[in-house]
């Protein structure tokens, strides 16, 4: 394969694309036509619209994320763990509908495991990229399902995922904790005493009720809600995480991410004493496709 070709990241909710010619970036697109809002069309027909601009190059076409799902164009099976992250290359799947374009889909992970069920897509990708420009044993991938993956020497051999990102969005939206709310505004104190409560709590569920009591009697400002039940969950996510996987203070995890929401887990991080470094989702996602596409050649 050569050093031109066209990168995919497609979700659930959205898709980007990035256009490489002879190694460098010529163009980028982006759609709101992820794998779940196709409205009425085709994966196929998604596709061929978006990088209709780009047709005339003629060149391979590599995709990862939930496009590789049973809801996506083609299913693709999952690798599973321990799995190396180099030998990802070697297991795509090709879509063979596509002509006269040359596409391969990228795997996803799975952990399969009587204390432990998961899956991946699309974050494999991040993690290859990470792995070969920053190595570290522990990545941190903020979002709506947050993962924690352990990395020895290039082997993926566990990981969690916590839905602590949906969760918030849940109970601002679909819950009596949000709730005759107003406006949500930013307040980083607020932010700091709900991580302080998240790492004081063993178990969060009764906190939940107890924050719409708090806002509801006037304790807590109903415009810095979301604050502190962002603060609650994610200090509850990592103490929870560094109480199971046992992690030592001064120990680093490398935080792969956009950077406002990887602040937030970074504020935790330190709380927890464990240090961090943060890397670009992005800049890991096209070091990873990078990575496949030299592999390839």
């Amino acid at each position: 394969m050569s050093n031109s070709y066209i990168a995919i990241d497609w979700g659930s909710t959205n898709l980007r694309a990035w256009l490489y010619l002879h190694g460098e970036l010529a163009a980028s697109t982006r759609s709101e036509a992820g794998v779940t809002r196709l409205g009425g069309r085709s994966a196929e027909q998604v596709f061929r619209e978006v990088v209709a601009p780009w047709a005339q190059h003629n060149i391979p076409v590599i995709m990862a994320g939930m496009v590789g799902s049973n809801a996506g164009w083609v299913p693709v099976p999952y690798l599973l763990c321990p799995t190396s992250l180099t030998d990802i290359a070697g297991k795509l799947t090709r879509v063979n509908d596509a002509a006269p374009w040359d596409i391969h889909i990228i795997p996803g992970i799975s952990i399969v495991r009587d204390n432990n069920c998961n899956v991946m897509r699309g974050e494999e990708t991040q993690l290859l990229g990470a792995y070969r420009t920053h190595p570290a044993g522990l990545y941190l991938m903020p979002g709506t399902h947050c993962k924690w993956v352990r990395n020895r020497d290039g082997v993926i051999d566990d990981f969690r995922t916590v839905m602590t990102g949906e969760l918030h969005h849940l109970l601002m939206t679909q819950s009596l904790v949000g709730v005759g709310l107003t406006e949500q505004r930013p307040d980083g104190e607020v932010f700091r005493q709900g991580m302080a409560q998240g790492f004081a709590e063993s178990n969060i569920l009764r906190c939940l009720f107890e924050t719409r009591a708090a806002h509801v009697l006037g304790k807590l400002d109903r415009s810095t809600v979301s604050e502190w039940l962002s603060g609650l969950l994610i200090g509850n996510e990592v103490a929870q995480m560094q109480r199971d996987w046992r992690l030592q203070a001064g120990e680093t995890v490398a935080v792969i991410g956009n950077p406002s929401l990887a602040a937030r887990y970074q504020q935790a991080l330190d709380h927890a004493g464990l240090n961090h470094r943060l890397l670009d989702g992005d800049d890991c996602f096209q070091a990873g496709i990078r990575s496949i596409v030299n592999d390839l050649e």
